[in-house]
């Protein structure tokens, strides 16, 4: 089962009557589309907008598209600004504040899954946001541990082979943020279990030209949010040409693979939910299709004690 969403189609609408101002939002993956595991959704809030301090009983992580939202977690503001991503833990209080000027636009990424309208209440509003005072958003600070900022150089190989200067304005390196390439492809690990989500993950991928994964299926669900360029997908048979604000989303057991046929890169924005085991999470066709195909060939008959076949 998979489902695809074109930026056409994509509709903010005011949401949390009561408790916000100028917040909209569209629901991008939900139980509507098959999914049982994520709620990912495309949020928007104007300059002197505000959704007031609340509780989920689910996990949020998010990912800042535009401009300068400020989120007030762990009674400390922030104003964030693109790149900027995090992870609000499962009954947090927070509150969102709109920037000073125009519009900010974020992905959120709820799970598990919210419930459907008519179910028991899943959020919870604590009342309107006090008074507060904007903090520099420091990733190098411990108090900034649910929260992250991505850049072009987080994501490049050739500026990540020198080493950083101890007073680097990043996260110390290490394996937790170390940079994945294989294939073609660069994966860059945003939420995770280091800033404290148990329930899901969300990361960049970039594809260079020419960059290739070929058919496979995971044991949980995968969602797909195109930054930039245009991606070839394919999913149950199915052939997709996704490109930016696009949105694609992938099922348990959907055989589904992506080429990059373009002459130029591109990055989308990943959620998985459940997280990934520690084993066998991915299972690709062309190795059982391998196996398959020895075990067809000249020397592949087992011969029995009696020797009959």
């Amino acid at each position: 089962m998979h489902y695809a969403l074109t930026r056409q189609d994509i509709k903010v609408a005011p949401a949390y009557f009561g408790n916000s101002r100028h917040f909209a939002r569209c629901s991008l993956v939900d139980h509507s589309v098959g999914s049982v595991h994520m709620g990912l959704g495309l949020c928007e809030l104007k300059s002197g907008g505000y959704l007031d301090v609340h509780v989920h009983s689910f996990e949020e992580s998010f990912y800042v598209l535009e401009g300068t939202p400020t989120l007030i977690i762990d009674a400390r503001a922030y104003q964030l600004s693109p790149g900027a991503c995090g992870l609000i833990p499962l009954g947090t209080p927070h509150a969102w504040v709109g920037p000073l000027h125009g519009n900010a636009r974020w992905i959120d990424m709820l799970a598990p899954q919210p419930r459907a309208a008519g179910a028991p209440a899943d959020t919870f509003f604590l009342g309107p946001v006090a008074t507060y005072e904007r903090h520099d958003f420091d990733i190098r600070d411990p108090r900034s541990r649910h929260l992250f900022l991505v850049t072009d150089s987080d994501i490049e190989l050739d500026r990540l082979k020198a080493g950083a200067a101890v007073d680097a304005p990043a996260v110390s390196a290490s394996m937790n943020t170390a940079l994945l390439a294989y294939s073609g492809i660069a994966l860059k690990m945003l939420v995770d279990q280091r800033l404290g989500a148990e329930l899901s993950t969300m990361f960049m991928v970039e594809y260079q030209p020419g960059g290739v994964a070929h058919p496979h299926d995971h044991p949980l669900e995968e969602s797909y949010f195109i930054l930039e360029g245009e991606i070839e997908a394919v999913a149950d048979g199915r052939e997709y040409l996704l490109s930016a604000g696009d949105v694609f989303w992938t099922g348990v057991g959907c055989i589904h693979g992506f080429r990059n046929t373009s002459r130029r890169r591109v990055r989308w924005l990943e959620t998985q939910s459940p997280q990934l085991p520690s084993r066998y999470g991915y299972r690709f066709n062309r190795d059982w299709q391998y196996l398959a195909d020895k075990l067809a060939g000249p020397q592949s008959m087992l011969t029995t004690a009696d020797g009959t076949g």
